[in-house]
């Protein structure tokens, strides 16, 4: 039976409360604010119901926003020239880096760090408390956010993006309506704005549907596995302090690298990006990031410490070449579903709020002049082309494909890219996607089964204790939101060829393999799930299909 949904109609609709939907909102109201000041309304913007709505998946704006997270305030300086009197959260200003790499054992500081990577007068943040600020500046200006609403389906007539339905809440597991159920809402509007994050749900959508990618380099990801530490004060690490690392425990063939972080002198964030361009399909990202603990330097930083929440997020990672097209008939991406995520620095804050306030004056613009087409809203290319944003990115626009072929190799390519502005050896490296780059075991007999992890449960960790730091909470019953197409590959024809990678990649022991004499089965813990699409990426056949679940569930990420 069709589900018969209500039906509302917005003037701009943000799907995802993030750093760069949050900046378009704010944005948005301030432009059509200072137009009011000056009698200058036309168009839509002049109607007295000028709606402004934004819609987030989490329960509460900020709980499933997850960084490191180092800010450089350039793009807030915009937005929110008064952000530091007005409250902005922000933890410490750095005062001290370093770039160190790794041995097993052992360490030593690189001399020198690029200027890219140089953070002196930028902020240690929660991003998470960030986010949470800026929602609360959106709704001071008028802006309508609903939280624990998620964006399900796109909605396309005659190839002009219309709008999203929500998600419908209270279906059981077997798809069912309970006593409970509502449908989700036809939500209509003369511009949407996905922001969405990585790899985000509708984004994935449109972008073969509308031919957004078309030409450009697929995107690539890094998986970041974090946790938040309290530790004894008076340890050799100050406030404001930041390093990075490069090498152990990833190697010389595994793009990728660890960070800490000193939020102030009792707290540290800290974690390990993992690149999912993986050769091995054993790797497993929480894994490697235990190891990391284990550094005998790591550790004693942590010694004595309490670990007090976890989480995992992956990372867009592809740059410039990889960003789709940034508007449609109705419809532009901001963020990192638009891949605004400068790689070589692991930042995307400021370029993220850069991309939602252009899109913001494209948005305004079109609004006025009752023209939503893609030939209006090209304006909001047209202002990114000639940004200090595009500059930032065009440097970098060949740094994460440098390294495929390994460490030294990109360490050369990244010192020929710094010396001609951006290009290396080569003017566009090109790639593929993630998972085609994992080799089967039937052809590398290196892969050879791994040693079971042993966790001390004090500085190392099991994936379930870890996910129950997270504050990980789904409705148990619902139907799974990490779809398999196709099971018997599963189980047919996956353990051979891959071992089941997904017991591996997965950062929150949501795929239980278990082999019975009846044959081998696969579990999903979809309650586990901590949303950061790693599943959906690194499966070696595409078969994963992560989309949300019903709107609410999912970590919470407080403090993070």
């Amino acid at each position: 039976m069709e589900i018969q949904r209500d039906s509302m109609e917005v003037d701009v609709l943000i799907v995802g409360a993030g750093p760069a939907g949050l900046a378009t909102a704010i944005h948005i109201a301030d432009l059509v604010q200072k137009l009011k000041s000056d009698n200058a309304l036309k168009g839509h913007l002049a109607s007295d119901e000028f709606t402004i709505m934004v819609i987030e998946k989490g329960a509460e704006v900020g709980d499933h926003i997850l960084s490191g997270a180092v800010l450089d305030p350039r793009g807030l300086d915009e937005l929110i020239p008064d952000w530091i009197n007005m409250g902005a959260p922000v933890e410490s200003m750095v005062t001290n880096e370093a770039l160190y790499f790794m041995t097993k054992r052992g360490r030593f500081k690189i001399p020198y760090v690029p200027p890219s990577m140089d953070n002196h007068g930028y902020y240690t943040i929660s991003l998470q408390k960030m986010v949470k600020w800026l929602g609360s500046v959106a709704e001071e200006k008028g802006v309508d956010i609903y939280a624990g609403m998620a964006g399900m389906t796109p909605i396309i007539e005659d190839g002009i993006f219309k709008g999203v339905i929500t998600d419908d809440k209270g279906l059981d597991k077997d798809g069912n309506q309970k006593s409970t159920f509502e449908p989700g809402i036809e939500l209509r509007a003369r511009v949407t704005v996905l922001s969405e994050g990585p790899h985000g749900s509708i984004t994935k959508q449109v972008l073969s549907k509308l031919a957004l990618n078309k030409g450009k380099n697929p995107q690539i990801f890094v998986t970041g596995v974090k946790e938040l530490w309290e530790i004894p004060k008076g340890r050799v690490i100050n406030a404001g302090t930041v390093y990075h690392t490069l090498g152990f425990p990833l190697g010389m063939n595994l793009f990728g690298g660890g960070w800490i972080y000193a939020q102030d002198e009792t707290h540290i964030s800290m974690g390990l990006v993992t690149s999912l361009s993986y050769k091995d399909p054993r790797t497993d990202p929480h894994a490697k990031f235990q190891e990391f603990k284990e550094h005998p330097w790591v550790s004693s930083l942590l010694r004595d410490g309490k670990m007090l929440k976890y989480g995992a997020k992956t990372i867009s990672e592809g740059g410039y070449f990889a960003m789709p097209k940034l508007y449609h008939d109705g419809l532009m991406l901001v963020g990192e579903s638009a891949g605004f995520l400068n790689s070589m620095r692991l930042k995307g804050i400021h370029l993220g709020i850069k991309s939602g306030m252009m899109a913001a004056e494209a948005a305004v613009k079109g609004l006025g002049n009752e023209d939503t087409s893609a030939s209006s809203l090209k304006h909001y290319d047209d202002l990114f082309e000639n940004s200090w944003a595009k500059d930032e990115l065009w440097k970098v626009r060949n740094f994460h494909q440098s390294y495929e072929n390994g460490l030294i190799g990109g360490m050369i390519n990244t010192a020929a890219q710094i010396l001609t502005g951006g290009r290396g050896f080569s003017s566009r490296i090109s790639t593929q996607p993630d998972h085609k780059h994992t080799s089967k075991l039937t052809e590398k007999t290196e892969y050879a089964e791994p040693v079971a992890q042993k966790f001390d449960g004090e500085l190392t960790f099991d994936k379930l204790t870890d996910v129950y730091a997270s504050g990980t909470k789904h409705e148990e019953n619902q139907p799974c939101h990490l779809q398999i197409l196709d099971t018997s590959i599963c189980v047919d024809k996956c353990p051979e060829e891959y071992g089941n990678p997904c017991q591996h990649f997965c950062p929150a022991a949501v795929y239980d393999i278990t082999r019975e004499e009846s044959g081998i089965k696969l579990q999903i813990n979809a309650s586990n799930c901590v949303h950061c699409k790693t599943c959906d990426i690194a499966d070696p056949y595409g078969i994963i299909n992560w989309v949300p679940p019903e709107g609410g569930g999912g970590p919470v990420y407080s403090g993070m």
